[in-house]
């Protein structure tokens, strides 16, 4: 689920979410589908904008191209700050 992994991002960054109406979706047909709709929200509205970019930026790399660690000549997928097989920051 694509929120889940939003809320894994996020947390990763070190700000604190919630994840809402997670388990609402058998309600749907007896209330409607945007009232049960699964969201992250952010807990401090002082990281909102902060959160905002995080997101919108993971979302933009998912085109992006595989990068090759330096360290351990390892690809790994664009989205990945550190390498996969050897934790060398991406440089």
């Amino acid at each position: 689920m694509i929120v889940c992994n939003a809320k894994n991002i996020l947390e990763a960054q070190g700000i604190e979410v919630v994840i809402r109406n997670e388990f609402s979706s058998s309600a749907i047909g007896e209330i409607s589908a945007f009232d049960v709709w699964v969201e992250v929200w952010v807990k401090n509205d002082a990281d909102y904008s902060r959160a905002f970019n995080i997101l919108e930026t993971s979302l933009s790399l998912e085109n992006a191209a595989e990068w090759v660690c330096s360290q351990c000549s390892e690809e790994n997928d664009a989205s990945f700050e550190v390498c996969w097989n050897c934790q060398h920051e991406r440089s």
